[in-house]
């Protein structure tokens, strides 16, 4: 299991268009993603469990990647993150 930490700097935060692009991202990895925020999870496959996190500019995601190539899809949503929030 991998995780790491990223601040959301989108001055929107987590809105749909780009909650959506996180969504197609993930779906197409072969592990599983998990955001977590105040103490809420939420499949990052899931488009409306996604954006019910909330998350606005300034707040902190732990993102777990767990599965057969972790170290691989890890790096891919971390590259994701901090190209589009």
């Amino acid at each position: 299991m991998k995780t790491f930490q990223w601040t959301m700097q989108d001055e929107l935060g987590l809105h749909a268009r780009v909650a959506g692009e996180l969504v197609k991202c993930v779906s197409q990895l072969s592990s599983k993603v998990t955001l977590e925020k105040g103490g809420k999870t939420a499949d990052a496959t899931r488009l409306f469990a996604v954006m019910a996190l909330c998350v606005r500019q300034g707040e902190v995601v732990t993102v777990t990647v767990e599965g057969p190539d972790e170290e691989r899809d890890c790096a891919v949503v971390q590259d994701f993150c901090s190209h589009n929030f």
